[in-house]
């Protein structure tokens, strides 16, 4: 078997893309979705989208399910079906509360593994645990625990103790998490300071998980100039051409966070991009000013900052993740036959579901572990849409490898 090998693994070698992992995650405050005016915001989201490309987009605000299925259909899958929804959980914590949390992934880059949600006195924190798409998956699984949040709104003591009763619900649910588990802590938080006491206890160093804010400012954020390039509210002077939704008053105060766990700093399996910590549409020049002001110019352009200013009286949030890890890799295809796709993409169960769209009768194909033992043979016609069982195989990676016409080989991981 030793001679078959080596020539196996350098043409696999040569034919497979390999893709590093690299996690593009934004936060953001979606203001009453879809009550609130203009009537088009899945379109005006869509640009917004479009112009980041999250892995994770994670929200607050969703009145409805209905409404998270047009973000889902409208705003995030409008060119293609690469991103799935968690489920919809309504708001348990407050029966008056009709404000929910989402999140949305890449599903060519995670599997959800669960959705749960944690109640407070005032709104659910929603916690999803996600896994990565890895070439070595199966030996070797990363997940991020990703919680969502909206804390409790406005000044006073009353409101920061409730802030700080609801941050404690989150603190307190560490006991049912590994020590060493990667966190992300995402969420409207409605803080002033750095000085408030549910800031401080998210990073307080002596919980058995400490958090970190990636960026590090801190300060007095609200109404405070030097803080400029990361307010995140408001993006309106007022709400009345809104129909009174949302607040006004210009850029001034930094509510929206990414936080996440100390050992995502360095940790070469999964660690925050250095600087990738945006307020995503803020040029730093904006200073109780709207967002679409033509004085607050820079990197993001006026038609960004056009929808931005449209879709809610906040900004995103967004920051970066990377891994030594690689992704399993979408295939690419020669020119020839570049209409030869894994219809359910490289993670399957029991079944392959390939499509062949090309003018050759039919497609001889082979299946290889990682040690290059051939361990399956079929052929699929071509124009059509077959199911080939794989329910024979172990868990693990394996290789599809078309052996009648030009093309590169297909990567796929059996997970059960």
């Amino acid at each position: 078997m030793k001679g078959i090998f080596i020539p196996l693994m350098i043409f696999f070698g040569v034919q497979i893309s390999f893709g590093q992992a690299t996690i593009k995650t934004m936060f953001y405050n979606v203001l009453n979705y879809p009550e609130a005016p203009p009537e088009n915001r899945e379109e005006i989201l869509e640009t917004i989208i479009d112009s980041y490309e999250p892995d994770i987009f994670m929200i607050c605000e969703l009145e409805t399910e209905i409404g998270g299925e047009e973000i889902l259909n409208e705003s995030l899958n409008d060119d293609n079906d690469n991103y799935s929804s968690a489920p919809f959980l309504s708001n348990f914590s407050n029966s008056d509360v009709e404000l929910h949390q989402l999140l949305y992934y890449n599903n060519q880059k995670f599997t959800l593994i669960e959705s749960q949600r944690l109640t407070t006195t005032i709104r659910d924190i929603n916690w999803y645990t996600l896994e990565l798409i890895l070439d070595d998956q199966v030996n070797n699984p990363i997940r991020i625990e990703v919680f969502v949040c909206h804390l409790k709104a406005s000044r006073g003591v009353e409101n920061e103790v409730k802030r700080l009763n609801m941050v404690n619900e989150f603190i307190d649910n560490y006991e049912n998490l590994d020590e060493n588990a990667y966190v992300i802590f995402a969420g409207d938080l409605n803080v002033y300071s750095s000085n408030e006491p549910a800031y401080q206890e998210l990073l307080n160093s002596n919980n058995k998980i400490t958090m970190v804010d990636p960026i590090n400012m801190p300060g007095s954020w609200t109404s405070n100039d030097t803080f400029t390039n990361i307010h995140t509210q408001s993006t309106r002077i007022n709400s009345e051409d809104f129909g009174n939704f949302g607040s006004g008053g210009g850029l001034d105060d930094r509510f929206d966070f990414i936080l996440m766990s100390e050992n995502m700093i360095n940790s070469p399996e999964l660690s925050y991009v250095p600087d990738s910590y945006l307020a995503y549409g803020n040029n730093g020049n904006c200073y109780n000013q709207r967002i679409d002001d033509i004085d607050c110019t820079g990197i993001y352009d006026s038609a960004l900052r056009d929808a931005l200013y449209n879709m809610s009286d906040h900004l995103p949030v967004v920051m970066e993740l990377q891994s030594n890890q690689q992704f399993l890799s979408t295939p690419e295809f020669t020119e020839a036959i570049e209409n030869i796709q894994l219809v359910n993409g490289n993670v399957i169960s029991d079944e392959l579901s390939l499509q062949i769209n090309n003018n050759s009768e039919s497609i001889d194909f082979e299946i290889y572990n990682t040690l290059g033992q051939k361990m399956k043979s079929f052929s699929v016609d071509s124009n059509t849409i077959t199911k080939i069982s794989v329910s024979e195989l172990s868990l693990g990676m394996y290789y599809l490898v078309p052996t009648n016409i030009n093309s590169n080989t297909i990567k796929f991981l059996k997970v059960n």
